[in-house]
């Protein structure tokens, strides 16, 4: 559309496959705004078929030749959102309007936030998993999960988003239980996290799913020696 400025006089390149809606005014491929980024370094932007890129966004290329910008397949990016250097977003995902992502964000498949969205550099958003407007996200969101809040905190699971998407009231039950045994104690003397998420691992009932399989694995990976964590939640009642 008129306005849109797609890739930029730099060493490297931007790769836009087919069937892209580029808005008005939106910079795509332009330089990063990482002052580690030196000018003789090549830099990368890789967008991927059918994604729909809304008036005055801006995805900026990688900061360093090792790396790259990565948007997948069939994304809705709505108007004057950011995506900076060097994350890694996956397909079918939706941003609504306002949505930031600082450097190296990854975000999975199926991914939907409100508007208004800040997400903290090095943060994973699972797949499926819901951030609600006006949230500040500094830590993971675990795949299937809701995070909402100024300091965004999980809320449960994407129950919405997961009926929508087609998984069957017996996978949703099986994840929430899981979910209610490892975030929702209410016990005052009850086990820790790490404990509680251990004993799920080892449910057998439970972990017959792949949905839960990989709502556990999520979790997991989050703790990491080079990832943030999960977001807050509130470990027990009243706390």
């Amino acid at each position: 559309m008129t306005g849109a400025v797609v890739g930029d006089d730099l060493p490297g390149c931007t790769i836009v496959g087919r069937n892209n809606k580029i808005g008005y005014h939106a910079a795509i491929g332009v330089k990063c705004q990482d002052l580690k980024y030196q000018p003789e370094d090549e830099c990368f932007l890789e967008v991927g078929d059918n994604n729909d890129i809304r008036e005055h966004t801006s995805i900026h290329r990688s900061s360093k030749s090792t790396d790259r910008t990565v948007i997948g397949n069939n994304n809705l990016i709505m108007g004057s959102c950011h995506i900076a250097h060097d994350c890694k977003v996956g397909n079918d995902n939706i941003f609504a309007n306002n949505t930031l992502l600082a450097g190296h964000v990854i975000v999975e498949d199926y991914v939907h936030t409100a508007g208004a969205i800040v997400v903290h550099q090095f943060c994973h958003l699972g797949s499926y998993s819901f951030l609600g407007g006006g949230s500040v996200v500094s830590q993971d969101v675990p795949k299937y999960m809701m995070v909402s809040g100024e300091r965004a905190e999980l809320r449960g699971l994407n129950v919405v988003g997961l009926t929508r998407h087609g998984f069957s009231n017996t996978e949703i039950r099986s994840l929430r239980t899981a979910y209610q045994k490892i975030f929702m104690s209410t016990n005052a003397n009850t086990r820790s996290f790490e404990e509680r998420l251990a004993d799920v691992e080892k449910h057998e009932e439970l972990t017959h799913f792949p949905i839960v399989r990989a709502m556990l694995k999520s979790v997991r990976d989050s703790f990491a020696e080079d990832r943030r964590g999960i977001c807050k939640f509130r470990d027990l009642i009243g706390s």
